[in-house]
């Protein structure tokens, strides 16, 4: 356009005008322009930003605010980053700008105008829904893909919400991860400038991303499609690994296809955009039709020749209709496709750990580093192998020191496979067991192009070759069957999270109280119950940080009088007992001093609330009837602790009335149960393990507690919530644990020395449950 405005609309503007409008601006442009189906909209201009930052006077004081700031220093960058966004957001936009904007979005909900008064009141009420996206006018350009630098907001609705994400948008151009880019990329910080796309919402039911190539082997004769349900952010994002499609361009046929489950979707809920579950019937279907399948590849094939350049199209589907949101330019499609040739030599004495999808090329070898968030990013050395749950821009930083990346989630079109390909790194998406597999210090091998992930490293030699070829030794031990770890001592924590286990079964409490010393009712009585909240909170968040995101099951506390009583205070507070064993304890303690129960609630509380850490999950200890469930549930309720889908409540069964009464501890509402096979068994035969005499009457083989364990498993099973044993019966006889395997056990929790040994006798067990 001759003339820089503010507004201008999609129809007005085409691939020439990315100095206005930036990349996706001008690609809307262009799309529309070109009859392709693209959802109306306008463009708030990069002028309009410029006029921002002039009338204000910002440039002077966002340059003092990044005035010798070194990007490779994480703290310094987000400090930067933050003054200049709340800077940002706290200016006002300009009369005249503000003005052309609300005119504009008016006009895009009701292009006919009406002098009806009633009905400009039923116009203002009816305000539309739209996506807010930025544009950078650097961004999106053959040699340099911003891969989501900057902000895009979802079902925006009026004047007031429309103004404040434009002022958001303007800001996420200082986002850390966008300053470091720029800075990596040599661009002036004021000569990148910044558009704000605004598009009516489609209200996808299924969205995704279409290469007009193999974005792995850069083959010019397939088209790739990713799909999920819901909006499209999440398969950017890699929150969820879609649909995988590839098709063959010149005959439009589908060649194969890889169905992923999904779990949650992205959709509108009210005002607001949410993740939500995805209905069960649904979850394991494909996503698209084999005809919108191909009726979007030939929309791909179409926009390709229209660019004559290989494209990544973001798309949508409504009510059956296909909407194109994006499109640009693909990147990386520098070099060849990778050959599929290799000497044995690569491969010779390595095991392959676990296989996910290829998404960016090349093999290379270094140590593990497990980030579970973008805080985290300094950890990672030059070489390492960064392995996350997923990526967003703001692990760039560490990206570009990586040797190479690993995720449990995302496809071929995720933000780490995108910006792997650009970086030129090897990288394996969607490989689910990732961060719980590999341990940080460990050594892998990573190749791209095949998706797998090998146990030790290769010569540096070797690390150039294209391709590694399958592995040479023996299954890796993949199980259904969790295996989980029984911990007391927070100094073990982090040495055992390093091993092959899926979380904590079973987190004693009384280790932990043992160290503060002082009876918790004496702790009450001084008015000392911070200092006991503080240290029950560092010492559970220990285990929770070492384990994240793997759960960590707590049980409450079940000390007996006689071990309370060795307590500082202890005898003040507590009766002496003939048989501690069979006396004051468990969850009757809990109804008959609940005070001591809220303390340890406290502390829960604030590791998962305050803390962040939600994968501390509890269990409640030694429940005779299902009343005491009952009352220790509406205490626990009474005190903030409520059941939810981040937070599960199991308990113990360790007495026979569990056993016999199993459903009705079930339907009173528990997510899972976890058998204490050790005071099972002596309750059950009515006898003591400690007594040298009785030596032989503990038994756990003995058919009444095998019929205990089938009976508490099958209930569990069939009710659909968890089973677990965190007794020493699995570890001390194989084939207990294969029997809980056979009646359907979801986890068993043993002492450290014992996760090998009972990983291989799950392993075995499975085997023969499937043959």
């Amino acid at each position: 356009m001759s003339r820089k405005r503010f507004v201008v609309w999609f129809d007005e503007v085409d691939k020439e005008d990315i100095p206005l409008v930036g990349g996706k601006g001008a690609n809307l442009g262009e799309m529309t322009k070109a009859g392709f189906p693209v959802p109306g909209g306008f463009i708030i201009t990069a002028a309009a930003y410029f006029h921002f930052v002039s009338v204000n006077n910002l440039e002077g004081k966002i340059r003092k605010l990044l005035t010798h700031l070194d990007v490779n220093e994480p703290a310094s960058l987000n400090h930067a980053s933050k003054e200049v966004k709340q800077l940002i957001v706290h200016t006002k936009l300009p009369d005249d700008l503000a003005g052309e904007i609300i005119a504009a979005y008016h006009t895009l909900g009701h292009p006919h105008k009406d002098s009806d008064p009633l009905k400009k009141i039923e116009t203002m009420l009816t305000e539309p829904l739209v996506a807010v996206r930025s544009s950078a006018t650097a961004e999106d350009l053959p040699t340099a893909s911003f891969a989501g630098q900057q902000a895009t907001f979802l079902n925006v609705q009026g004047d007031v919400d429309l103004l404040e994400k434009v002022r958001e948008c303007y800001a996420s151009l200082f986002e850390a991860r966008a300053i470091f880019y720029r800075k990596e990329n040599s661009f002036d910080h004021f000569k990148v400038g910044i558009a704000v796309p605004v598009q009516k919402m489609v209200q996808s039911d299924t969205s995704g991303v279409m290469f007009t190539i193999d974005p792995i082997t850069n083959n010019k004769t397939t088209i790739t499609i990713e799909a999920v349900y819901g909006l499209g952010e999440m398969i950017v994002q890699g929150s969820v690994t879609p649909d995988h499609y590839e098709i063959d361009k010149r005959s439009l046929s589908i060649t194969n296809k890889q169905i992923a489950r999904q779990d949650q979707m992205m959709i509108k809920v009210g005002k607001h955009t949410k993740e939500t579950k995805v209905p069960s019937n649904i979850a394991n279907k494909q996503k698209i039709g084999n005809g919108l399948i191909e009726e979007l590849a030939r929309i791909g094939k179409k926009i390709e020749h229209h660019y004559f350049f290989p494209q990544d199209i973001e798309w949508a589907v409504e009510d059956g209709k296909i909407y194109i949101v994006q499109t640009r330019p693909i990147t990386t499609t520098k070099g060849s496709s990778p050959s599929r040739r290799a000497g044995d030599s690569t491969s010779k004495g390595l095991m392959l750990l676990f296989k996910g999808d290829p998404a960016s090329p090349g093999i290379r070898s270094g140590p593990v580093k497990v980030i579970l968030n973008a805080s985290q990013i300094g950890k990672i050395k030059p070489g390492d192998v960064l392995v996350a749950p997923k990526t967003n821009p703001d692990y760039v930083p560490a990206m570009r020191k990586a040797a190479a990346i690993v995720t449990d989630r995302g496809g071929r079109t995720s933000h780490a496979a995108i910006v792997s390909r650009e970086l030129g790194i090897p990288c394996v998406v969607g490989a689910e067991i990732a961060t719980k597999r590999l341990k940080t210090g460990a050594v892998v091998t990573v190749n791209g192009a095949t998706g797998e992930v090998f146990r030790g490293g290769i010569a540096k030699s070797a690390q150039e070759a294209p391709f590694l070829p399958g592995p040479r030794v023996g299954p890796q031990l993949k199980t259904a069957t969790k295996v989980y770890v029984n911990l007391a001592e927070p100094e073990r924590a982090a040495e055992v999270a390093q091993m092959d286990v899926d979380g904590v079964g079973l987190l004693r409490a009384e280790f932990m109280i043992a160290q503060i010393g002082v009876h918790p009712k004496k702790i009450i009585k001084d008015r000392k119950q911070k200092i006991y909240i503080d240290a029950m909170v560092k010492n559970l968040s220990t285990f929770c940080e070492h384990f994240n995101p793997r759960p960590v099951v707590y049980r409450l506390s079940d000390f007996k009088t006689n071990e309370y009583r060795n307590l500082k205070g202890g005898s003040e507070f507590e009766p002496e007992e003939e048989n501690p064993m069979l006396g004051f304890r468990g969850a009757f303690r809990f109804i008959e001093d609940p005070k001591v129960l809220e303390l340890e609630v406290e502390a829960i509380k604030k590791v998962r609330n305050e803390l962040g850490f939600k994968n501390l999950w509890v269990m409640i200890p030694y429940v005779r009837t299902v009343h005491e469930l009952s009352e220790v549930k509406k205490l626990l309720g009474s005190f903030g602790l409520h059941r939810s889908p981040t937070f599960s409540l199991w308990m113990m069964v360790e007495i026979p009335s569990n056993v016999i009464l199993i459903d009705e501890f079930i339907k009173e509402g528990i997510d899972g149960i976890s058998i204490g096979s050790n005071d099972l068994t002596m309750l059950t035969l009515g006898t003591d393990r400690d007594s040298d005499k009785l030596a032989d009457v503990f038994n756990e083989h003995d058919p009444a507690v095998i019929a205990s364990l089938e009976r508490v498993v099958k209930a569990a099973r069939a009710r659909k919530i968890s089973s677990s044993i965190c007794g020493q019966a699995p570890s001390t006889y194989p084939d207990i644990a294969q029997k809980l395997v056979s009646f359907g056990v979801t986890s068993i929790s043993v002492n450290p020395d014992a996760v090998d040994t009972v990983r291989k006798t799950i392993y075995d067990a499975e085997r023969r449950v499937l043959k």
